[in-house]
């Protein structure tokens, strides 16, 4: 097994220096799903919430946590991001919004962390706008579905 990056041989944490590598074209897709009873998933469904546009609100949400990350995440480096993209598919089957966050950038590290992190924020965006409508919401399976780029290669789930 690998040895943990984030410690230094003491124990001690630390940020990992990618000084010494070179830029390379990085991309990770991660998703989430927001669960929700009928009558939340027909309002969002038809932009009824009254709170407005819940799922371009959401988008915009996981714009911004993509590019707050390392502010959020410790020992997560700043990344000069070059895409950030917020899709959602919506499921009349299982009344969720499945949220999906592609994130690109030419850099020494990855950006896994900005995906997880945009998906995140933009389900509990969807979360907070329907609250008063259904409380029940569950966020669920946020994963790391992909990952390109980098000494480590690629990921697919």
């Amino acid at each position: 097994m690998k040895g943990l990056t984030h410690f230094d041989k003491s124990g001690k944490a630390r940020m990992v220096d990618v000084s010494g590598k070179g830029p390379t074209v990085r991309e990770a897709l991660a998703q989430a799903a927001v669960l929700m009873n009928k009558k939340t998933y027909g309002l969002i469904k038809a932009g009824a919430i009254e709170k407005g546009d819940v799922l371009g609100v959401a988008r915009v949400s996981g714009i911004m946590a993509a590019k707050k990350t390392p502010e959020l995440i410790p020992m997560c480096h700043p990344v000069n991001l070059s895409s950030v993209e917020i899709d959602f598919r919506l499921s009349s089957k299982t009344h969720s919004v499945v949220v999906s966050a592609r994130v690109r950038c030419t850099g020494p590290t990855g950006v896994e962390m900005e995906a997880l992190t945009a998906v995140s924020a933009a389900a509990l965006t969807i979360y907070d706008m329907c609250k008063a409508v259904d409380k029940g919401m569950v966020i669920t399976d946020i994963m790391l579905l992909e990952k390109s780029g980098g000494k480590s290669g690629d990921f697919r789930r």
